[in-house]
């Protein structure tokens, strides 16, 4: 596969996952969270068997997005049966063990990938999925006996789940072709579908996404935003930071790798603290607290030269995992604590939206910077200076998001 083809492997999941986590939280709301759940285990298992035995890219590339269909119905439900389990005291450390088994999920993958790539091939990180999807589906039907739908019997909105998903789709394509014009395009026209997507929604008497969440739930509102500027403004740091290892420090990629997991380790052992904490202290304050660190881990890597010390880069991305566990657990509590029992399916699923629309952002602006500073052009010694200077100015867009995202978490308000 050529390097244009190899990009579309994950941005097909992430596009075919984006365009049905709040339709699948809707429908999870009306017909049942846990089944939906299970629905969503079933598709992703057979998505991972069918990329695994794929004859072509092109093969390959739509079973990916099979994949990304049901990982909708898994994150658009998730978060929601966690919410529907545990009462309000106690959420904020379930919401943490999951957040931290995400993290943890991020530090081991890389690891397990590089291992089975290189001993078993590529179809093998496929086809382990197909046991743990076995043994996840046993475990949800021997242990979760109690079903949750909070808005059963309500009208499903297909016509707003028909245009949301094209809107989603248009502006997430769009920032994969920046800086193109036809990028630019793509995302206006995304826009407008936005505006008609919202007004579609108001007159709809069983919206899809009930706009008023928006307008008149001040918390939802800002949770929801400073999620979004959140994952804009830290999904790219892995990838900066690879590349500034491998190609400016000179480290193996398993090297680079073993760096590189200090910031989601730390994540993945402070969030369940950082949750129980926002159960006792208003989640405003925690998440705030965590978005300024992450701040300070931004501005620092804006200095990030040649010469800079292994010691200085692991010191950031530690402060990053301190920054992100204090901010992810409590926001998320934020928001699912925010709305009644009927809309916990679509707060999930508007929760995960924000996080792959921030990330396809994040993405963007950095592709954007480079295209910018450095062009087509190989990473190599020679464009080390050019590098050096689009990754700064990376980080320095991320830093001002983030300390934006700062005010946004503070404006949202009191919890209790």
């Amino acid at each position: 596969m050529n390097a244009i083809l190899l990009s579309w492997v994950p941005t097909a999941y992430l596009l075919s996952a984006a365009m049905f986590l709040v339709p699948f939280g809707r429908i999870a709301d009306i017909y049942g969270r846990k089944k939906i759940f299970v629905y969503g285990i079933l598709v992703f298992t057979l998505g991972a068997i069918l990329s695994g035995l794929a004859r072509s890219a092109a093969m390959l590339i739509l079973f990916r997005a099979v994949q990304g269909f049901g990982a909708s119905m898994i994150f658009g439900t998730a978060v929601a049966i966690v919410t529907s389990i545990f009462a309000e005291g106690e959420r904020g450390k379930a919401l943490g063990i999951n957040v931290a088994s995400v993290y943890l999920g991020q530090a081991l993958g890389p690891f397990i990938g590089g291992f089975l790539t290189e001993h078993l091939g590529w179809r093998s990180i496929f086809l382990v999925m197909v046991p743990l999807g076995i043994f996840i589906l046993i475990a949800i039907l021997t242990a979760l006996r109690q079903e949750w739908a909070g808005a059963r019997g309500e009208r499903f909105d297909w016509a707003g789940s028909f245009i949301y998903s094209l809107t989603l789709v248009a502006v997430m394509y769009g920032f994969s072709l920046l800086p193109r014009i036809s990028g630019g395009l793509i995302i206006a026209a995304g826009g407008c579908g936005l505006v008609a997507f919202i007004l579609w929604e108001l007159r709809e008497r069983s919206p899809v996404l009930n706009i008023n969440l928006f307008r008149g739930n001040r918390i939802f509102a800002f949770s929801n935003l400073a999620a979004l500027v959140n994952y804009s403004a830290t999904f790219a740091i892995s990838f900066l930071l690879s590349l500034f290892l491998q190609y400016v420090k000179g480290l193996t990629p398993v090297h680079a790798g073993s760096i590189l997991v200090f910031q989601p380790a730390t994540q993945a052992v402070l969030s369940p603290f950082a949750g129980r904490l926002s159960d006792r202290i208003e989640p405003q304050i925690v998440a705030s607290i965590g978005m300024s660190f992450t701040t300070a881990g931004l501005l620092l890597l804006v200095f990030l030269k040649e010469e800079t010390s292994l010691a200085y880069i692991i010191a950031c991305l530690l402060l990053l995992g301190v920054g992100f566990a204090l901010f992810s657990s409590p926001n998320t509590n934020a928001i699912m604590s925010s709305v009644e029992k009927r809309f916990y399916g679509v707060a999930s699923g508007t929760t995960a939206t924000m996080r792959v629309i921030g990330q396809m952002l994040s993405m963007g602006i950095a592709t954007l910077i480079f295209a910018v500073y450095i062009g087509p052009v190989q990473i190599n010694t020679a464009s080390h200076p050019l590098f050096l200077k689009s990754f700064a100015a990376a980080f320095a867009v991320f830093a001002i998001l983030c300390l934006g995202g700062i005010f946004a978490s503070l404006a949202r308000g009191r919890l209790r």
